[in-house]
């Protein structure tokens, strides 16, 4: 099975995103845990997204606050199926959800609940498992 890339734009936002870890263990997907801000390092968030498939991970599940752009960024540079939980840190998390959910054409983001990470954890785990029924690639 691929391995799953949790990304978020902060450290602050790890213990909130770091609850998808125990799900993807206990199913023996391995996992990589990066911060990157999309705002503050986006050549590097960029090379996160664009180097993911090619280092052997299927799903990339991403997780910010306010503008919430990390998981946007980072579908805009990938052919991954990008997984956006959005973090409160303002507006009770609304302004992030709608900013996770609300992308342009040809750029999807899948999107959870606000602060979710489990169920982003879930969600990954049945798009790896889909690609691996049908031998494609996740």
């Amino acid at each position: 099975m691929k391995r799953v890339l949790i990304l978020m734009g902060s450290e602050t936002d790890r213990e909130r995103m770091e609850k998808a870890l125990p799900i993807l263990h206990e199913a023996g997907v391995e996992t990589e845990v990066q911060v990157s801000s999309a705002h503050r390092q986006p050549d590097r968030t960029a090379d996160l997204a664009r180097e993911a498939e090619a280092r052997g991970f299927g799903v990339l599940i991403c997780g910010a606050g306010l503008s919430a752009a990390l998981p946007g960024v980072a579908a805009a540079h990938t052919r991954l199926p990008v997984i956006g939980v959005p973090l409160n840190a303002a507006l009770g998390g609304l302004d992030a959800l709608l900013s996770t959910v609300q992308m342009p054409p040809g750029v999807p983001v899948a999107c959870v609940g606000i602060d979710n990470a489990k169920n982003a954890a879930h969600l990954a785990l049945r798009i790896l498992r889909l690609a691996d029924a049908s031998g494609g690639a996740a």
